[in-house]
């Protein structure tokens, strides 16, 4: 079941997360969130770190399209030095 509290934007635009939902959540300080909003509707989302297995299956994947489309190490290489040369 939801947690439901109220809670005031300080005048630097900060908010306080009541303590009951920080605890069932278990957020700690420094904890990072997206924040999407639109219309009256503000939404906060933590973003966590992925877990090794994550990461390495999204690498299994990177890997693959790269096979399939052919790309080569030095392509790689060459499209981070052209991204680089932008900033």
């Amino acid at each position: 079941m939801a947690i439901a509290a109220t809670t005031k934007m300080s005048s630097k635009g900060q908010i306080v997360i009541p303590e009951a939902i920080r605890n069932r959540l278990g957020l700690k300080p420094g904890v990072r969130f997206v924040i999407v909003g639109e219309d009256d509707v503000v939404l906060l989302k933590t973003v966590r770190p992925p877990s090794m297995c994550d990461f390495d299956a999204l690498i299994q994947k990177a890997r693959q399209a790269a096979r399939t489309a052919n790309m080569k190490r030095l392509d790689v290489a060459r499209a981070i030095a052209k991204s680089r040369s932008r900033r």
